[in-house]
């Protein structure tokens, strides 16, 4: 490992980071989008700070085992291209930490802001009482709905054990669990004969074409995850056949879908998306409610595809 005797503080290792990350041209996408802040929640982390602090802070020194530890976390980003959550684990969603490893997705979809506004103003004044969260992974769309609607039932889902086993730490570490239940089912396969207010989904939705030219931070992470077919769609689209059997009369389905965005309303030019601009960056998320789906579900099985 390099030392630099030179560097002391705190601003030291912040500056040296993003430094660091520039040079080596590393992307940026699980939390942050640029370099100064990837270092700062690096360095942050370890130094077990809260990002709200007295700037003076910035200039006190730091010890010898605290330098050793940020060293070896700014190498191991750099030389290995770990994502930072990874090599932290640790990551944040709708204002709330998560412990995350390589067994599932690193957090990062746009719903989050949808969870904090109450689903506004798609929801009415209505407070959700059943909320199913479809291909959970770490839990956190789950528990942040728990926390949001607190007296809400939120069952999550995952075809993945890893993943339910990062799940139930997370719901343990928030103490939702009396409100979250998880669930191994493959979709909607193995869940429970009830009908839910809100569906929530951020399946996998990677097509082959950009699965194949991912930066390798992704690598990292579960391609049970992210793949999804020649088109990025196969998951989509038995979300979509199957939620009306799963929805109340006046249900909502929320579905990302990502970069197939394009790809799902192309295929499905018929149905009526509707396409949710966030206010905080991120795209590919669509609101149908249970009114609108048996039309689609119609069209989806006149299409013949194999679901």
């Amino acid at each position: 490992m390099t030392t630099h005797p030179e560097l002391t503080t705190i601003r030291d290792y912040i500056r040296y980071a993003t430094s660091c990350f520039n040079e080596a041209g590393l992307y940026f996408g699980h939390g942050t989008d640029n370099a100064w802040d990837e270092a700062i929640a690096l360095v942050f982390h370890t130094l077990h700070l809260p990002h709200h602090i007295n700037p003076t802070v910035l200039d006190t020194h730091l010890t010898k085992l605290e330098q050793t530890k940020l060293m070896q976390l700014i190498e191991q980003r750099v030389t290995q291209r770990i994502p930072l959550a990874y090599l932290t684990h640790e990551a944040w969603f709708a204002g709330l930490a998560f412990y995350v490893d390589e067994r599932v997705l690193i957090p990062r979809s746009p719903i989050a802001e949808l969870i904090t506004n109450h689903f506004q103003p798609w929801l009415d004044s209505r407070e959700a009482e059943s909320i199913l969260d479809l291909c959970t992974g770490c839990g956190c769309i789950a528990i942040a709905c728990a926390k949001t609607f607190p007296h809400a039932t939120v069952d999550a889902s995952d075809i993945s054990l890893d993943a339910l086993a990062i799940a139930k730490i997370n719901i343990l570490r928030h103490e939702v669990e009396n409100q979250v239940h998880l669930i191994e089912s493959d979709l909607f396969k193995s869940l429970p004969n009830k009908k839910y207010d809100l569906i929530i989904s951020n399946p996998p939705y990677v097509s082959t074409e950009e699965m194949s030219s991912l930066p390798p931070e992704y690598l990292y992470e579960p391609t049970l995850g992210l793949a999804a077919g020649a088109e990025g769609l196969d998951f989509a689209k038995c979300i979509l056949q199957n939620a009306p059997t799963f929805l109340k009369s006046n249900g909502m389905l929320i579905l990302e879908v990502g970069n197939s965005e394009s790809a799902l309303s192309k295929r499905f030019s018929n149905i009526p998306f509707t396409w949710i601009e966030f206010d905080h960056g991120g795209g590919g998320v669509c609101i149908l409610t249970a009114e609108q789906l048996p039309i689609q579900q119609a069209i989806l099985k006149e299409s013949k595809f194999d679901l």
